[in-house]
């Protein structure tokens, strides 16, 4: 255990989204969202589950700072609803009193000392757009590009943080290669590549959006934010396991890192790995698309920050995968398990595996040339019954935050803040509430949603007002 603390000027906060706590889903002219609609089908979530109401931050803009001040963060992570600002998506649209709603957060924010990080997007696309094709249509770029634009022009005086993308990597492979979340595409070998490649040039034409019009007046950072889990090899002394863990890793975020932080262009191992098993499987090009020299200057380059969410670790060996079905799973040629001595949680493969924080965010430094990196999202979550003397949440927040000083301190990690996941207990995308990740447990079976603080919230609060883990 290493006792020290983070720099004067390091930042600590606490994140959530748009539909995970805002409910109010039909409030106020909101149009619906690609959730809204998925949830409302019965058998998509557990329970039958919705985020209809969820935590009700749409009505509880004073309670939720409130809860922010008592922790003492200096940094609030949320997301916009598209739908609420947009409710068909676009600008000939606005929903005035969508736009009230965030100022009315901002300025509450503002006036208590808590600055703003602003996700653009975290998955809840309107269903206006879904129904011209969604992020596999490229007319998202221009409609994604005005949201944004938008954005900037109403709260770039008071926000100088956004996030365009909240875990890119989710919306290509989740949401269109497995299907089990909305727009519930099954499409495993194609439709990942062709969504990330949208999503990547929407990104690149958001941030030119920027620091073309906004940045010069506005002074922010923009960047986008995918998820990582740490991967061991299996035999670190094994080459093929080495190679294997490098290939998830490019696979997972080199994906969308390596085209923004390199050369504009996705990881070679990724170009070589769909390109020679989609010639094996006859086709007549690789799947995974491909950017004009063009397309790759525009990308390159196109975030401030390093901005990553992390809940895990795996182990990672070489496999040999079938050829069919085509699958963005089986074109990375690994396999990954857990090691079952690691503590478990409420989600079957989110161990607690401190130690893979330290590495991942040194192979960061490594790979990607020590940039200014922010966690945006890191936590662990619980069953309900359990939750409000959430020791092993304690311990969870206790270990990693440690191992990340680790990574400052001994390392030499440019790692600038800690955003905690999350706030309050909210609507666990497929779970629904049956998965607890809050500092504040929140009563869901009483109309009136109270919140209280657990033994974890007063832990992390200690930590802020400690900067770390001072020596005793």
């Amino acid at each position: 255990y290493f006792y020290g603390t983070f720099p004067e000027d390091f930042t600590w906060g606490v994140s959530s989204s748009a539909y995970q706590v805002e409910g109010g889903w039909n409030a106020d002219g909101k149009g619906p969202s690609i959730w809204d609609s998925f949830t409302h089908i019965p058998g998509n979530i557990k329970n039958n589950d919705t985020g209809d109401i969820a935590c009700d931050s749409y009505h509880k803009v004073e309670e939720d700072i409130y809860l922010l001040r008592a922790l003492g963060v200096k940094n609030y992570h949320f997301s916009l609803s598209w739908s609420r600002i947009f409710p068909s998506g676009r600008n000939n649209s606005i929903n005035s009193h969508g736009v009230d709603y965030y100022n009315h957060l901002i300025d509450g924010l503002i006036a208590n000392n808590i600055t703003p990080i602003v996700t653009l997007y975290h998955w809840d696309l309107p269903q206006a757009l879904q129904d011209i094709g969604g992020w596999e249509s490229s007319a998202l770029i221009d409609l994604f590009d005005s949201f944004a634009d938008f954005c900037f022009q109403t709260f770039g005086d008071r926000v100088k943080f956004w996030i365009t993308f909240n875990e890119p990597q989710v919306i290509a492979w989740v949401g269109y290669g497995t299907g089990a979340f909305p727009p519930n595409v099954n499409d495993p070998g194609s439709a990942p590549y062709r969504v990330a490649h949208i999503l990547l040039k929407a990104h690149a034409r958001v941030y030119h959006t920027y620091d073309d019009k906004y940045r010069a007046s506005q002074g922010g950072v923009i960047a986008l934010c995918p998820n990582i889990d740490w991967v061991e090899p299996k035999t670190p002394s094994d080459p093929r396991d080495i190679e294997a863990a490098d290939r998830y890793m490019q696979f997972l975020v080199g994906w969308f890192t390596h085209p923004v932080f390199k050369n504009g262009d996705y990881p070679e191992v990724m170009k070589w790995k769909v390109g020679n098993r989609s010639e094996l499987q006859n086709l007549p090009s690789s799947r995974l698309p491909v950017f004009t020299a063009e397309e790759r200057e525009y990308i390159r380059g196109t975030a401030d920050v390093f901005c990553f969410n992390t809940y895990t670790s795996k182990i990672v060996t070489h496999a040999t995968t079938r050829l069919r079905p085509f699958s963005y799973e089986y074109d990375q040629e690994v396999l990954t398990k857990i090691d079952s001595s690691w503590p478990s949680s409420a989600i079957t493969d989110h161990r607690a595996v401190a130690w893979g924080l330290r590495r991942l965010l040194n192979w960061i430094k490594e790979e990607y040339g020590n940039p200014p990196i922010y966690i945006i999202k890191n936590g662990v979550g619980i069953k309900p019954k359990s939750d409000v003397d959430d020791n092993t949440r304690v311990f969870y927040y206790k270990t990693y935050i440690d191992e990340a000083l680790k990574a400052v301190v001994l390392d030499g990690v440019d790692l600038r803040g800690y955003t905690a996941w999350t706030l309050m207990d909210n609507f666990e995308w497929a779970v629904g509430f049956d998965e607890r990740f809050g500092f504040y447990h929140v009563n869901f079976t009483d109309p009136n949603l109270p919140r209280r603080p657990k033994a974890s919230a007063r832990y992390y609060s200690q930590i802020i007002n400690c900067n770390g883990f001072p020596d005793p």
